[in-house]
């Protein structure tokens, strides 16, 4: 069904059930499911999140210029990727590569499309950080960017805590309806929120499927690249 998928993985993915900070058992479970989404034979790459370290949209709490928060922001998911890394590795995964839009030299390999494309092709889990190294964008942004250039076939926009995309917050109404397939016009014209518009807006234009599901059922990505219903399809 796919040859090559882009994973998306928040920073609260990586915190568990707190606002901040890792929880170890949570990243175990992330790296099993990476792994077990690479087991299927799909060339997978992933693009983490930072909001776990710091968000930028903080930036007046803290007193600091946006774009430094921002900064600070990308940093955080190149943090979030080594622990990754580190646990992909433990876990058996023997080839994968850490590439950051901002130069990190002594932790990662600078991100170079080709070069990217060469390690997928040769069957290399790739690791994305830094989002694309420019501020005022959260990890959708990115993300989308990622898929559209590596030519990705979707893009899997993994959610804690929620199955999919609902027609209203089911935490908040009970009787929320969740969507198994919507178009690109169907989440305009609903105004849903599946991610940042300007992400949202370059995936319809670049007609990048998104599936929408919960990180936290087992073994759900896998699951979807063999078709099994899960999830809201966005297309």
């Amino acid at each position: 069904m796919y040859r090559r998928l882009v994973l998306k993985l928040s920073g609260q993915a990586i915190a568990g059930s707190n606002d901040f900070g890792f929880d170890s058992d949570r990243l175990t479970h992330l790296a099993n499911e990476v792994i077990a989404l690479h087991a299927t034979g799909i060339q997978v790459a992933v693009i983490v999140g930072g909001g776990n370290v710091f968000r930028g949209n903080r930036s007046d709490e803290w007193g600091i210029d946006r774009v430094e928060a921002d900064n600070i922001g990308m940093l955080g998911t190149v943090i979030n990727a080594v622990l990754l890394r580190g646990r992909l590795t433990a876990l058996g995964a023997d080839d994968v590569h850490l590439m950051t839009a901002i130069p990190i030299n002594n932790l990662a390999e600078p991100y170079i499309r080709l070069r990217a494309l060469r390690h997928l092709e040769k069957g290399s889990i790739v690791l994305l950080a830094s989002g694309n190294g420019q501020p005022f964008t959260t990890t959708d942004y990115p993300a989308v960017q990622r898929a559209i250039e590596l030519d990705a076939d979707a893009l899997l926009v993994a959610k804690n805590g929620t199955d999919g995309v609902y027609d209203a917050d089911p935490n908040k109404h009970p009787d929320a309806r969740r969507f198994d397939h919507l178009t690109y016009q169907d989440v305009i014209d609903r105004g849903l929120g599946v991610m940042d518009q300007s992400a949202f807006i370059l995936a319809r234009d670049h007609h990048l499927p998104l599936h929408v599901f919960d990180i936290d059922r087992p073994s759900a990505a896998a699951s979807i690249t063999t078709g099994t219903p899960i999830g809201t399809l966005i297309n």
